[in-house]
């Protein structure tokens, strides 16, 4: 039971990755702005020489060094974990880009299909992510950390979360390109709808054979 158990998760965590990657590289190419969890790599990787795909690896290390400084000796090993899907999450995103490359959106509504299609991609894989039941992305369990150690509700720290990667990409973009990149019409979008779709994917496909659905957070 428990290798059936583990097998059906990093199926379903490899596919909710995948699909992921491809809702950021949608979400990229709209150019209407990406999610709040994917505009600060685009944007490291408009001003550094590295790919959106290392940039979010980088990104997701810092996030996991933190939850060790927030956690300290509450913080399980088994947590480092999310270095593993980190990389695999980071070279998925940069071969969905690869992919999708010879895609362009040629008017100002076929970039908001593609801006739709990238919310749903990412909606999806996160549920498919959460539903797993393995661990979860660095982004999430900084969240997660968070909330451990100052009793802190999650929705309120996803939130803050999300404002937070918001500011610092237009912080950067404006200090570094001397406009705004990455962060537009299409980045508060995916904030209301991502975990939207994750609920419903999780209802229709996860609740009803489990009995529970995970816990959806729209964290991407």
């Amino acid at each position: 039971m428990k290798n059936d158990f583990l097998i059906k998760g990093l199926l379903l965590l490899s596919c909710g990755l995948l699909i992921m990657a491809f809702g950021v590289a949608f979400s990229i190419k709209a150019a209407l702005g990406t999610s709040p969890i994917s505009s600060l790599p685009f944007v490291i990787s408009l001003v550094t020489p590295l790919t959106v795909g290392t940039a979010t690896i980088v990104m997701h290390c810092a996030m996991i060094v933190l939850q060790i400084l927030v956690l300290r000796k509450d913080y399980r090993p088994i947590q480092l974990g999310q270095l593993l899907i980190a990389l695999v999450f980071g070279y998925m995103t940069d071969f969905a880009l690869w992919a999708i490359d010879s895609f362009q959106p040629h008017s100002y509504l076929m970039s908001w299909l593609f801006c739709a299609l990238g919310i749903l991609l990412v909606g999806i894989g996160v549920s498919f992510e959460v539903n797993a039941k393995l661990i979860p992305l660095a982004g999430e369990g900084l969240i997660l950390a968070i909330c451990q150690k100052y009793h802190r509700p999650f929705p309120s720290a996803k939130i803050c979360f999300d404002c937070t990667l918001v500011l610092l990409a237009v912080f950067l973009s404006l200090s570094s390109l001397h406009t705004i990149q990455g962060v537009r019409e299409g980045t508060a979008a995916a904030a209301l709808f991502v975990g939207f779709v994750s609920k419903l994917v999780t209802r229709l496909f996860f609740t009803k054979k489990s009995g529970e659905g995970g816990k959806i957070n729209g964290n991407r």
